[in-house]
């Protein structure tokens, strides 16, 4: 199964990326490593995690409080959100 990402989903992702290796170096790519892996898990195992609001679910990536909110379409996996959990939950709601 593929997956694509939503046009802010990706910023956000970037942004993350770039706010932790400011923080760090070598941060930014623990980072994105960990939503790598939250996304192949997603991607192995679509169904495995919980709705959030149905037909979106939520894989969440260790040692950040951060979630990769998908859904699935046609076969592949369509990341709405790299959502920082500690922040504004429904912000995405718009993106599908």
């Amino acid at each position: 199964m593929d997956y694509t990402f939503h046009p802010a989903a990706e910023a956000e992702l970037n942004h993350a990326v770039d706010y932790y290796e400011a923080i760090q170096p070598g941060l930014g790519m623990d980072f994105a490593e960990e939503v790598g892996q939250a996304i192949g898990r997603a991607v192995k195992f679509p169904k495995a995690w919980s709705f959030i609001r149905q037909p979106v679910r939520r894989s969440l990536v260790k040692r950040f409080p951060y979630g990769v909110l998908y859904v699935e379409r046609q076969g592949c996996i369509f990341i709405l959100a790299v959502m920082n959990l500690h922040r504004e939950p429904d912000y995405w709601k718009n993106r599908q």
